[in-house]
């Protein structure tokens, strides 16, 4: 009797076992399918910017914007994809082929990984440490953007890259000290807090100059005008991808513009509040996009020594002084509330 109910026991755990294995492997499955279905809203995402770029900059500049390929230009993007991609990639014979080749894969690979964060609510991974995440990415794309200009072997790409790297590392600062004087207020890594704290007041209101140093260091960091001395076409030839051609300059452009999609969002998740799963949450993203591209048709590039003494001389301070201002007020509030 005993053996019989030890092995009705047995029996009833592994069909347990097998059902939670089953379970798992079909949240599993909805994850990645989820995933793979933002990858390519991403890219159609990414195909449309540059789309709204080329014509916001055709009415800046009083002239006609792409309006050939397909109703009103509207296939142009993806024209310009075939062309990129069809065309011959040519490598530099004195070139490091696999950092070379790699690079511009990295970079792309590294932006779309950081919309891992983003709270959906569709199956998506909730980060508790997504801010912290965000930033190990951040960081990440220094090493693509230096992989690319030395493998290139070519000493215009290697200037390129360096001053690249230079300028990531001195604005990836300011972004992580504003970070921290929001984390203060909102009290957690998580990017949901940014949802319940921000459904009947915006932090913007709050964190006005903080937003205004948050929305420039994001141009410096995606290497947008008027930072853009890693492309400065006019002393570098075009910097650190000066050897690219074909897929992997399409793939580095790709890149790019994901990043300035991401920071669009980030900047609208994080000062104007609203869930992504909202629509008016895309239509302010859409405008913080437009302010990236109206940024790039009214502003001339700045002076390099200029570029550093705002990230050292000016950010710097300001951040550090909000954030020690935000801890106090953080102690102020806790003092009173015991």
């Amino acid at each position: 009797m005993l053996m019989s109910s030890c092995l009705l026991v047995c029996k009833l755990m592994m069909l347990l076992n097998n059902k939670k294995k089953t379970l798992n492997m079909f949240i599993f499955i909805i994850m990645l399918m989820n995933y793979l279905l933002l990858i390519i809203c991403v890219l159609v995402g990414v195909a449309f910017v540059t789309l709204l770029e080329r014509k916001i900059l055709g009415y800046i500049q009083i002239r006609k914007g792409p309006n050939k390929v397909g109703y009103m230009g509207l296939l142009q993007p993806f024209s310009d994809a075939v062309k990129l991609f069809l065309k011959e990639q040519t490598v530099p014979s004195m070139s490091n082929f696999l950092p070379y080749y790699l690079s511009p894969v990295f970079s792309l690979f590294i932006s779309l990984l950081v919309w891992m964060v983003m709270p959906y609510e569709s199956g998506m991974l909730s980060f508790n440490m997504g801010i912290l995440f965000f930033l190990c990415c951040l960081s990440l794309g220094v090493y693509s953007t230096l992989s690319a200009g030395w493998s290139s072997n070519c000493k215009y790409s290697m200037l390129g890259s360096l001053r690249a790297a230079a300028q990531t590392i001195s604005y990836e600062v300011s972004l992580a000290i504003i970070l921290l004087s929001i984390i203060f207020l909102i009290g957690g890594f998580n990017l949901n807090l940014f949802n319940l704290y921000q459904e009947n007041f915006w932090l913007l209101m709050l964190t006005f100059p903080l937003s205004m140093m948050w929305f420039a260091s994001c141009l410096a960091e995606t290497n947008r005008t008027p930072f853009d001395f890693a492309e400065g076409e006019s002393e570098l030839v075009s910097g650190f991808n000066t050897e690219y051609s074909s897929g992997g300059f399409a793939l580095i452009f790709m890149a790019e513009y994901a990043s300035i999609l991401f920071m669009s969002m980030l900047f609208s998740l994080i000062f104007l509040g609203g869930s992504p799963c909202s629509l008016l949450f895309y239509i302010k993203t859409v405008f913080v996009s437009f302010m990236f591209i109206w940024v790039r048709g009214t502003l001339p590039r700045l002076r390099y020594d200029k570029l550093m003494y705002l990230a050292w001389k000016s950010f710097l301070p300001v951040s550090l002084n909000y954030l020690i201002f935000f801890m106090g007020l953080k102690m102020f509030c806790f003092c009173i509330l015991l």
